[in-house]
């Protein structure tokens, strides 16, 4: 059984205020899906570390007017998903926090979002 959160945050937040929106939506429930499960807390960090890189990026690079996301966990992983980033991925290169995000997460992807961008995805190992 998958347990996860939804969540939308609108145009007038910056990056940082998306990346404190999220933050708190996402810690007040994810330790909740978690409970009883060996490495919780290890899990519950990595997946925060994840999102709060994964918003940011976005937040900078928005291709539709809201940002939104999702975080489920199926019993096995955590999955970080935040879209609608305009065009791929970029480099860790020119975004440092996504080596946060490629160290933490076991898989890293892409998909077509609805607000016409992609939307990112990454899986932690709970």
């Amino acid at each position: 059984m998958e347990s996860s959160i939804d969540f939308t945050i609108g145009p007038e937040a910056s990056p940082a205020e998306a990346m404190e929106r999220a933050g708190a939506m996402v810690g007040l429930s994810l330790p909740r899906f978690l409970k009883g499960v060996w490495g919780a807390e290890r899990a519950c960090a990595a997946a925060q570390a994840v999102l709060a890189e994964l918003v940011d990026v976005t937040a900078r690079h928005k291709a539709g007017i809201d940002l939104v996301g999702r975080v489920a966990f199926d019993g096995l992983h955590v999955t970080v998903s935040v879209g609608d980033m305009l065009g791929p991925l970029p480099d860790p290169e020119t975004e440092p926090g996504l080596y946060v995000v490629h160290r933490l997460a076991s898989v890293v992807g892409q998909y077509d979002g609805y607000q016409g961008g992609r939307v990112t995805w990454a899986s932690v190992a709970a």
